[in-house]
């Protein structure tokens, strides 16, 4: 063989190799590839293998964001995409210059109308997400922005996934990534929560002295009314005490002198037992001031004289009844019967008084020494 056939043959192969890498294409999984035919849409290449007509069809590269750079590629890949952004300046509404950098979930659902309706898409989504980012946080304030990320989160997304909608883009998320307020807002923030923290302290030392107090008052007044009960037990038991002793002590003297007057009953006491026991008597009560005294043989005389009190007695209201408009003046005799009347009286209030009743004394038969 030939240095020609050689060449014509190492030709032939390197065409048919060319042939087959443009006519042949693999597609990997969760990608597609737009084909062109002529310089016009012709079809969407899916995963696996794929048949091109050389020189007629051929794929429509897409230029993508990897990082920081922007790559371009035949294939167009359909899995959810992240793209994240550098800080940008924006402005709340009450003026306040801050940075916010934020991150964009988005997914191609539409391969063709994301390379034909719009020239650039990573840089299209990027331009599109700061300048709705400037819009939203510009119609809050600084406190909003901090305290409602939530809320900027979906109005972003809400703005975004409607203007890509043409695309053939779908916007699944958006974050933002930081807020870097100014240097002399965060010391002010940090003067404000250090003053809430100690707001919240006193606040929570005032409602803790408070309950301690109220518990402290709750006590006292259980205190007291525990204490004002057991006074109360106690003034009753005593009285109750005081009560049952009185009570017994009368018992007891009642059966003494149940006691005393059967024994005296029952023995005969003679006059000279009795007589002792009136002495006995008189001795107990001398032992008080402003006591009157009437001798044991005194009663029989007080006897005779309540005799004569009521004969004159009689007398003056016989008098009187007769001559009615006279003035009667007592007699000597008169007189004397109601002085040794009221004596009679003092003396039954003295034996009423503890003194025992002594029958009165016989008199004596008179002697030869008598006449």
């Amino acid at each position: 063989m030939d240095a020609g056939t050689v060449v014509l043959l190492l030709a032939v192969v390197g065409a048919l190799g060319f042939l087959l890498y443009t006519c042949v294409r693999i597609v990997p999984q969760a990608k597609v590839m737009v084909v062109e035919r002529l310089g016009k849409f012709h079809d969407v290449a899916t995963s696996g293998l794929n048949i091109l007509i050389p020189f007629i069809d051929s794929p429509r590269p897409i230029e993508m964001r990897t990082g920081n750079r922007y790559m371009r590629s035949t294939m167009v890949d359909l899995r959810e995409q992240v793209m994240g952004f550098e800080t940008v300046q924006v402005i709340t509404h009450d003026n306040v210059n801050m940075e916010v950098g934020s991150v964009i979930y988005y997914q191609i659902v539409d391969p063709a109308k994301a390379l034909y309706q719009v020239e650039n898409l990573a840089l299209a989504i990027e331009q599109l997400t700061m300048t709705n980012l400037r819009n939203v946080m510009g119609g809050l304030t600084l406190d909003q922005t901090l305290t409602s990320r939530e809320t900027v989160n979906t109005r972003l997304r809400m703005v975004l996934d409607e203007a890509t909608e043409k695309w053939g883009v779908k916007v699944t998320r958006v974050e933002l990534r930081e807020i870097e307020p100014p240097q002399a807002i965060k010391s002010a923030m940090a003067k404000q929560m250090t003053a809430e923290r100690e707001r919240r302290a006193e606040v929570t030392k005032a409602e803790g002295d408070k309950a301690a107090a109220i518990l402290q008052a709750e006590g006292e007044k259980i205190s007291r009314i525990l204490r004002a009960e057991a006074e109360r037990d106690a003034e009753i038991a005593r009285a109750e005490g005081h009560k049952r002793a009185t009570m017994l002590e009368a018992e007891g003297k009642a059966e003494a002198t149940r006691l005393t007057f059967e024994a005296i009953h029952n023995g005969r006491a003679t006059p000279e037992v009795l007589a002792l026991r009136y002495m006995e008597t008189l001795q107990e009560m001398s032992k008080g001031d402003n006591k009157m005294f009437i001798p044991y043989e005194a009663t029989a005389t007080l006897g005779a004289v309540s005799a004569l009190k009521e004969v004159f007695f009689k007398d003056e209201e016989a008098a009187k009844a007769k001559f009615p408009a006279q003035r009667q003046v007592p007699t000597a005799a008169a007189l004397s019967a109601q002085a040794i009347a009221r004596g009679n009286v003092l003396s039954e209030s003295a034996t009423l008084a503890g003194v025992p009743a002594v029958p009165p004394r016989r008199p004596r038969p008179p002697t030869e020494q008598d006449e």
